[in-house]
């Protein structure tokens, strides 16, 4: 077939592919006069593209930022130079019903028939600006907690750990020994929580980690608590920073008997995939509709909650380049499972 009566060489082609882009295209001449828009445009800023074509691209320029702009195009005409990033720039543009829209700009130019052209392709980014945002609340909502960890949670702990120690000292009692380290498994975990909020040191060194023995590591539980803990003989090794790996484990364990209530049976164990391990309960479970926001900061389901333990184990799961999700068990309860891990055996 002769390339040249491809239909991809005809004017229509292109054109019809401009009119389904699902980018929104404005074409300016160097008076900043539309001389096209495609279709795309109306969802991004409302206007109809026979609305804007013949009028100023200063009709869809917030009044604060026209003189900016026109300044800028008149000068890159005049003098070639650019001050902008023309591969992608975010600016607000004005919606035909007054509201500003968040949006990245990319621009290019062209001559046609002898005229110099701008077309500018437009991206609607108000999805992404709104999550940037909430990522923002949740970084502040952490700190917050990061400066309670370390001011009203570290003091009396230290006071705790002092005591113990002279009782220790006093009476020598296998008890004290018991309080004493999980005071100093406290005093761990709130510096990891503290190094993971404030210095966005998420993973450190990583080497092969024993995944049973990491798992029966981090279960800590009351012996008078009737709770079960079953580990599957192959869940082997993973490459994993094990402290922080433990701190995971041990949210999703105590998460477990908190919820699931005392009597609890939680099962680790590999996905028959593979690629990754699940902790399981025969608790409740959490519904459905509340999966995705029980790894929001803040989420919890009790008065007494600071819902930021699953926040912090999807924290650790991306920062080791893992992915976390929520299920139902075959029991009903819940099914957390950790994929992209890598295993050694």
């Amino acid at each position: 077939m002769d390339p040249n009566t491809l239909p991809v060489r005809s004017d229509g082609f292109y054109r019809t592919l401009v009119e389904n882009a699902s980018e929104g295209m404005i074409t300016i001449d160097e008076d900043s006069q539309i001389v096209y828009a495609n279709p795309a445009v109306e969802e991004i800023l409302g206007y109809e593209p026979d609305e804007l074509i013949g009028s100023s691209k200063m009709k869809i320029i917030p009044e604060r930022l026209r003189s900016t702009h026109l300044d800028a195009l008149t000068s890159y005409v005049e003098t070639g130079e650019r001050n902008i990033d023309w591969n992608g720039i975010e600016l607000p543009a004005l919606h035909r019903e007054g509201h500003e829209v968040p949006t990245l700009i990319s621009l290019r130019e062209h001559e046609h028939d002898g005229e110099r052209f701008f077309t500018g392709i437009v991206r609607d980014i108000g999805d992404r600006k709104e999550r940037e945002e909430r990522l923002r609340s949740q970084k502040e909502r952490l700190d917050e907690f990061a400066d309670i960890l370390a001011h009203d949670i570290k003091n009396p702990l230290g006071v705790a750990q002092g005591y113990t120690e002279i009782a220790n000292d006093a009476y020598e009692a296998p008890e004290l020994d018991h309080i004493a380290e999980s005071l100093d498994r406290i005093d761990e975990l709130v510096d990891d929580v503290l190094e993971l909020s404030k210095d966005g040191q998420f993973v450190g060194d990583t080497e092969a980690v024993d995944v049973a023995s990491c798992v029966r590591g981090a279960w800590d539980v009351d012996a008078a608590t009737p709770a079960t803990l079953a580990v599957d003989d192959d869940v082997g090794r993973v490459v994993a920073d094990e402290s922080r790996f433990r701190e995971l484990l041990g949210n999703l364990l105590g998460n477990a008997v908190i919820h699931a209530g005392p009597d609890v049976t939680v099962r680790v164990g590999r996905l028959p995939e593979g690629d990754g391990l699940f902790v399981e309960d025969d608790g409740p479970g959490i519904p459905e509709s509340e999966r995705d926001a029980a790894f929001e900061q803040g989420y919890t389901t009790r008065e007494d909650g600071t819902g930021y333990g699953l926040a912090i184990v999807k924290q650790i799961a991306e920062a080791h380049g893992w992915s976390v999700s929520l299920w139902e068990s075959d029991a009903g309860g819940a099914r957390f499972e950790i994929t992209g891990v890598e295993f050694l055996n």
